[in-house]
C-alpha cells in the first residue's frame, strides 16, 4: 500500500470501502455538484468500486480522499489520473465539502499532486478541465499553477446553467514546473 500524501493541513490516502457513507454526504449538498449534474448528486457505489481498482491499474495514482490534519474529517477528494493511452498526462480533478470552502485546502491538495506527478510518477503534463463559469475552481488551478490552455464544448449529459459559454483546459508542463521552482536569476 502507498504511503499517503502528506501537506501542512492535508492527508491525501487511498480511499477505502469505509468511505462510502462520507462520499454519499459529500454529493448529497446540491451547490457541490452544481457544476457536474447541476445539483443531482452523482455519487453511487460503482464509483467507489471503480476508484479503488484505479489503485491496481496505475500506481500512484487514484481517487484520494481528503483528510484534514487537525481534525481526522474527511473534507473531500482529489484525483489524479491518467486516460488511456496518456500515462503520462493525468487529470487532476477535486471535490471539497462547502465548509471546506474558501480555505485554500484545494489548492494545497492539488500542488502537492502535481509535485508528486512530476517528482515521482514521471508525467510530463498535468491537466484539469471545468465549466468556464466556476470560477472557483479556475482559480484553484491558476493557484496551483496551471496555465489557460483552451476553451472547449463538451457534451454533459446534464443541463447546467452557463454551458453554453463552455469548458476551459488548463495545464502544466514538467518544463513549465520547473521553470516555477527555479529562484529568479
Amino acid at each position: 500500500m502507498e504511503a499517503p500524501l502528506e501537506t501542512d493541513r492535508l492527508v491525501l490516502r487511498r480511499l477505502t470501502d469505509a468511505d462510502h457513507d462520507d462520499l454519499v454526504e459529500l454529493d448529497s449538498d446540491p451547490e457541490v455538484t452544481f457544476f457536474i449534474t447541476g445539483g443531482p448528486p452523482e455519487f453511487h457505489a460503482s464509483m467507489l468500486d471503480h476508484w479503488l481498482a484505479q489503485y491496481r491499474r496505475w500506481l500512484g495514482y487514484g481517487t484520494f480522499a481528503a483528510i484534514e490534519k487537525s481534525t481526522g474529517a474527511f473534507i473531500g477528494w482529489f484525483h489524479l489520473r491518467p486516460e488511456d493511452g496518456h500515462d503520462d498526462e493525468p487529470e487532476l480533478g477535486y471535490r471539497m465539502r462547502r465548509d471546506a470552502w474558501g480555505k485554500g485546502y484545494a489548492t494545497e491538495g492539488s500542488r502537492a499532486l502535481i509535485d508528486r506527478a512530476f517528482t515521482e510518477l514521471g508525467a510530463r503534463r498535468v491537466w484539469a478541465a471545468a465549466m468556464t463559469v466556476n470560477g472557483a475552481s479556475r482559480r484553484v488551478m491558476e493557484k496551483s499553477g496551471l496555465r489557460f490552455v483552451r476553451l472547449f464544448h463538451a457534451e454533459w449529459p446534464y443541463p447546467i446553467p452557463g454551458d453554453e459559454q463552455g469548458d476551459v483546459e488548463y495545464a502544466i508542463t514538467r518544463e513549465e514546473w520547473e521553470a516555477d521552482r527555479r529562484p529568479p536569476a
